[in-house]
């Protein structure tokens, strides 16, 4: 059966509704005002010559289209090695790696950078933790971040900011209220990695001119640390060199002179991929190691200088860790030691960390389980190092790598 057709309706005129504007002049007026107050907010931020902001926030790879990185300083072997440098077999080898220079070449350039910005915004004043997240952001903004698990690029461990007797291995934890003063010797070591190719570099900060004498001793001392270094040389003859110059210099402070001494138990050490400490140590003191360096490896040089007694000891709260390499499997009897080694393993592999790292990525209560990872052997806890209340300590430190021609002092810059 057909359906019926239904009548059409018939459609009624539409009325035109007139909304009333009540805008008056002063609401523009104070439109116009709260855009012109935007706009000053959003200014463009400050450039500096390499085309970096302040703070750094654009990518290497817009700054270096091209992807080739600055190369460090380039330094000749001595005596027997000299040869290397116009030798052809060992040309053609240099140039079958420069992907990997250029990788660490990068991570260099970001340390530069970023260390170029924490020298001009780093003042008395200024709380620990606001120093190290302003250093570790501007690493994130131009190598990455490791929210989502361990980045190809990123940062290489934690900021390291030792003040006065401390030498070594703080970082402020969540909560520490430290500031920074006047009559402080901050030390800023801290690392940048490409494809686990850590640049490990270090420098030392004082604004009281009555330090310069002893930050001096310290960079005077790792320079020649890093002249003597080279393929075949022995540990043995860097100590003594180092030692050498260090020693050689005094600081007086307040009427008072002391001798600048070695931190004896303070070494140096070669870069493993994804491992900041690689396996051989390069000592700062006469001594009688005869390990030797050998081409390809990658090392950190770095030399402490102290107004005390020139050997450090372990005090105060940890704040450094990082995973041991090699470990095979442990029965762990903490269900938070288990779910926290998982989240170091996404995130952290073998490169060091912090408990601040730990607090970004949202984990809680978490002391004890990371009590459980160090007592069994899966991770390996760093306390801050110190000489004697009263004394000063500075540190200077520069990443190598020795080439088959040459050694390539990469975190070399135009301060340090």
């Amino acid at each position: 059966m057909p359906a019926k057709k239904k009548p059409a309706n018939k459609k009624k005129p539409q009325q035109t509704q007139v909304v009333e504007d009540t805008t008056t002049l002063e609401d523009i007026d104070a439109l116009v005002n709260e855009i012109q107050n935007l706009s000053e907010q959003v200014k463009e931020l400050p450039v500096n010559p390499n085309g970096q902001t302040d703070p750094p926030t654009i990518p290497l790879s817009e700054l270096f289209p091209n992807k080739e990185y600055p190369v460090g300083e380039l330094q000749d072997y001595q005596d027997s090695n000299l040869w290397r440098t116009t030798n052809e077999e060992k040309r053609a080898l240099e140039r079958s790696e420069q992907d990997l220079y250029n990788q660490v070449r990068e991570a260099a350039e970001v340390h530069r950078q970023v260390r170029s910005y924490a020298k001009k915004i780093i003042k008395p004043g200024m709380s620990m933790i606001e120093i190290a997240e302003a250093i570790e952001n501007g690493t994130r903004s131009l190598l990455g971040d490791n929210l989502q698990g361990i980045p190809t690029a990123g940062i290489g461990f934690p900021t390291g900011l030792s003040l006065n007797h401390c030498a070594a291995h703080y970082t402020p934890n969540a909560g520490d209220k430290t500031v920074l003063q006047y009559g402080d010797v901050l030390k800023v070591d801290f690392g940048t990695h490409y494809n686990g190719r850590i640049i490990d570099s270090a420098f030392t900060m004082a604004f009281d001119p009555k330090f310069d004498p002893l930050l001096e001793a310290v960079k005077e001392a790792t320079n020649a640390g890093i002249k003597a270094a080279g393929i075949d040389v022995r540990m043995c003859d860097i100590g003594e060199v180092v030692e050498e110059v260090m020693e050689s210099h005094e600081i007086e402070i307040d009427g008072k002179v002391y001798p600048i001494k070695c931190i004896r138990n303070l070494n140096g050490h070669s870069i493993a991929p994804y491992q900041i400490h690689g396996g051989k140590t390069v000592p700062i003191v006469k001594n009688s190691d005869t390990t030797k360096m050998e081409e390809g490896e990658f090392f950190a040089i770095e030399t402490f200088g102290s107004t005390g007694k020139g050997y450090v000891y372990e005090d105060g709260e940890c704040s450094h860790y990082a995973k041991v390499a090699g470990v095979g499997h442990v029965p762990l009897r903490i269900a938070r030691a288990k779910t926290l080694l998982n989240t170091i393993n996404k995130h952290f592999g073998t490169l060091p960390f912090c408990r601040r790292y730990l607090d970004r990525l949202g984990e809680q209560k978490y002391l004890i389980g990371l009590r459980s990872l160090v007592d069994n052997g899966l991770v390996n806890d760093y306390p801050p190092l110190v000489d004697i209340k009263g004394s000063y300590t500075a540190q200077f430190e520069h990443t190598f790598v020795l080439k088959p021609t040459c050694k390539e002092i990469l975190s070399r810059g135009d301060d340090y």
